[in-house]
This record gives structure tokens, C-alpha cells and sequence, in this order.
């Protein structure tokens, strides 16, 4: 696929296709494949969590398509807080992430100046972060059912 990527804000109306995206992927953090103490975190990316998320006065929710099929979301809460970035597996190792992060840091130090951003990453997606800048601020962590690692990036406008 040749087409370039379309970033554009989240509405409310697109709950549910976040949902499946994310639904896609959850197999790359989740600490066993049967998800068996997961529960908490599966219905944070329900299509009404999803919704709220969007909603949200404290979340910038982005969205990526490739022509109308939607590749890619993400979230930063608060300006400071990666709370999702998720790419549809089709389409990993092709830059859509990093050009999603890009245009939600480029949006949050146009609102702060400045700051440190932080993620919970999946173990997956830790040297993908890495290479955005971030570092492991704490071993892996398990909780919930959810592997992550805690990590951070400090950057000035």
C-alpha cells in the first residue's frame, strides 16, 4: 500500500473501530494468552471505555488511516501520559507510529512548552519506544494481567 498516512482527530462515532484495533493487538501485552487476569484492562478498551477516552477533555485521541482503513490510534492524556498507541499488525514497521507520536508530542509541547512524557509499554513495543527516546525508568512490571515496562522522556520545546 503506497498511500500516505491520514492523521486526524478521534470522534466519539469511532469507539468502535478503535475498539477492534486494539482488541487486534492485545495478545502483545497481555501476561497470558487466555487474558485470565486481564479483566480490568480488556474492559478499558471496551467500545463505551473507548468512547469516554475520546470524550475526555484531558485526552488529545488520534486516529490513522491508510486511504479509509484505520491503521493506527493513539492517546496522550493529560499532554503528558501515552496511554494508547496501537498499529493494526498488517501494517507494523512501516513508521505509523512514529509519525503518530510525532504529531501528539508536537501538539502537547505546542500546548506546555516542555515535559516529560511517561508510557507503560508492552515488552513488544519497548525498543520501538527506545528508539523515540524514551528509557525504562523500572524493570518489567506484571500487574493485572498486563506486562509493561514504565518508561520516560524528558523534552524541551
Amino acid at each position: 500500500m503506497n498511500e500516505n498516512l491520514i492523521i486526524q482527530s478521534a470522534h466519539e462515532t469511532d469507539s468502535a473501530h478503535v475498539a477492534e484495533l486494539i482488541h487486534s493487538v492485545a495478545h502483545y501485552f497481555l501476561s497470558t494468552p487466555s487474558g485470565v487476569g486481564a479483566e480490568s484492562f480488556m474492559a478499558s478498551i471496551s467500545q463505551t471505555a473507548i468512547a469516554g477516552y475520546i470524550t475526555a477533555k484531558n485526552f488529545n485521541y488520534i486516529l490513522g488511516f491508510m486511504g479509509t482503513k484505520l491503521v493506527g490510534v493513539a492517546a496522550l492524556r493529560d499532554n503528558k501520559h501515552i496511554y494508547h498507541l496501537f498499529v493494526h499488525p498488517e501494517f507494523h514497521r512501516r513508521g505509523i507510529a512514529n509519525k503518530l507520536w510525532q504529531h501528539l508530542k508536537s501538539e502537547a509541547l505546542e500546548h506546555d512548552g516542555a515535559g516529560t512524557f511517561t508510557v507503560n509499554s508492552s515488552i513488544y513495543a519497548a525498543p520501538m519506544y527506545s528508539r523515540f527516546g524514551f528509557a525504562s525508568t523500572s524493570e518489567p512490571q506484571n500487574k493485572n494481567g498486563i506486562q509493561f515496562v514504565p518508561m520516560q522522556l524528558s523534552v524541551c520545546g
